[in-house]
């Protein structure tokens, strides 16, 4: 792959990485009772022996920024767009500001990973265009995480997607299915600023237009192209630019950027055992806030799985072992419960796990008169006789939930037509619509007859209060007519008129 050459040389003991899945790993076995970890030190980025220049550390190969701009290797590019939003970035230092300080937990391993690839470091900036380097970002077009994937590109990367996980928002999963997405682009087209434009806009939609450039004899190169993009592509590349421009000499724009040392933020962590991320956060001695902003792919307030990774500050996982190792209790309080029923209501699962409704609404991510559909499963709080249960991970890589509104049971009644009667008056009377009366009855037309017979769905409760109020009448007015006609006791006297019309069942 085509970039500029780069050598970054690093102190040994700023280079020195936990090797494990992603390069940086710290690997942790929480099976109890023994803790086993395992340590493995390697020197990344080692010295150059036969470049003597290069062992010469300088101030600023201490700091990523410096370690960014030695890597860049994407042509800059010239247009008026650039120029505009170079000053709509550098406008907005607060915006900036909160921004780096976001990246600052993740750019070493941006850069490490990409100097791993021997790709442009420029790239590390993209985060800033797309999230605003924040891994819980969701855009109206589904799109999340840190690198925006939308979920069939997601999947395209073997990013996980279920309701307990979403790796789309995974910092070290998503970091390595945007780079590798990259890579392909910048395959495809042979230059940086069409992949990132591609990324943005789509390769297909890139390939079109370069074809339908080169059959009119133009160039192929972005801004010759820009003109058939949509206007967020148009302003992708130039944005990436900007950014580009102020972290080159942030001074120029009055900017200050927040140091970020040139050695790992974070490390990984394994887990055999299911853990509560309120837990989790509670052993390395992190507020949960902190905690998530390293570990924001996890949708439910367990961390599932045996083989499922998380993340730690450095500096935190020496805290994380010794609690761990002191920790006697149980590390999940969660458990999985099917739904087998439409008439399981939230209620009843709360009553049967000594919870609340607002809890099981709240840690399940079910709305406001909303109910469960059967076959969904939830989490729930564990018994004491299911203490030993958690959520297997065939569980987890399967389960779905599915809600719809909450709608009361219904019954039918049935009244006839009177003489002054219509489809309106006779829906605004039981408050239904003329809609409703038509498609319970299968009528087309408006017009009905008298004494006609229609069926009419009502609430349950209301559908009862009817029953009742109907049989009373009725009760009342046979004991009436059977006394002034002397008629017989024991024998159903049924009076005609409107009432007992209306509630002929």
């Amino acid at each position: 792959m085509h970039c500029l050459a780069r050598k970054t040389v690093v102190p040994a003991v700023a280079a020195l990485l936990i090797l494990g899945a992603h390069g940086n790993t710290l690997a942790n076995d929480l099976s109890l009772p023994s803790y086993n970890w395992a340590q493995q030190a390697a020197i990344d980025n080692a010295l150059d022996q036969n470049d003597p220049t290069e062992q010469v550390l300088s101030a600023q190969a201490m700091d990523v920024w410096g370690r960014i701009r030695k890597g860049f290797g994407i042509p800059d590019l010239q247009n008026p767009l650039v120029v505009s939003q170079t000053a709509w970035y550098a406008a907005r230092p607060d915006y900036l500001q909160r921004s780096t300080d976001r990246a600052s937990l993740y750019l070493f391993h941006v850069v490490q990973e990409l100097e791993k690839r021997d790709m442009p470091t420029e790239l590390a900036l993209l985060p800033f265009i797309e999230s605003a380097f924040n891994p819980q970002a969701y855009s109206s077009a589904k799109a999340a995480g840190m690198w925006q994937f939308i979920p069939s590109t997601g999947l395209d990367f073997n990013l996980k997607q279920n309701m307990f996980r979403d790796d789309r928002r995974d910092v070290v999963a998503s970091t390595d299915a945007a780079l590798t997405y990259l890579q392909k682009l910048y395959g495809m087209f042979g230059d940086w600023q069409l992949a990132l434009a591609a990324y943005n806009w789509g390769e297909g939609s890139v390939q079109r237009a370069i074809n339908h450039n080169r059959a009119a004899g133009k160039p192929t190169d972005f801004n010759s192209l820009s003109a058939q993009m949509p206007l967020e592509t148009r302003n992708y590349v130039p944005k990436l630019q900007a950014v580009k421009n102020i972290i080159a000499n942030p001074e120029q724009y009055g900017i200050t950027l927040p140091k970020v040392d040139n050695q790992p933020y974070f490390v990984t962590i394994g887990k055999t055992h299911d853990i509560d991320i309120k837990l989790a956060a509670q052993l390395a001695e992190l507020s949960v806030d902190e905690f998530k902003a390293l570990n924001p792919q996890f949708n439910r307030p367990v961390i599932t799985g045996k083989n499922t990774q998380i993340l730690l500050p450095e500096t935190h996982v020496a805290k994380f072992k010794a609690n761990l190792a002191k920790w006697g209790h149980a590390l999940s309080s969660w458990t999985a419960h099917k739904v087998t029923s439409a008439r399981e209501k939230i209620e009843t699962i709360a009553a049967r796990f000594g919870t609340t409704p607002a809890i099981i609404r709240e840690v399940n991510h079910i709305p406001p008169r909303m109910h469960l559909k059967a076959g969904s499963t939830i989490l729930v709080p564990k018994s004491e006789e299911a203490s030993a249960s958690g959520v297997t991970t065939d569980i987890a890589d399967n389960a779905t939930m599915t809600v719809e509104p909450d709608a009361p049971l219904t019954r039918s009644i049935y009244l006839r037509v009177g003489k002054r009667d219509s489809l309106a008056s006779i829906a605004h009377r039981n408050r239904v619509s003329v809609a409703q009366l038509k498609a319970w009855n299968g009528l087309r037309q408006d017009r009905v007859a008298v004494g006609q017979r229609l069926q009419i769905q009502v609430p349950y409760r209301t559908a009862m209060a009817k029953g009742r109020t109907k049989h009373t009448v009725r009760k009342v007015r046979q004991t009436k007519v059977a006394k002034v006609r002397g008629a017989p006791r024991g024998k159903t006297v049924i009076a005609a008129g409107k009432s007992a019309k209306k509630h002929d069942i």
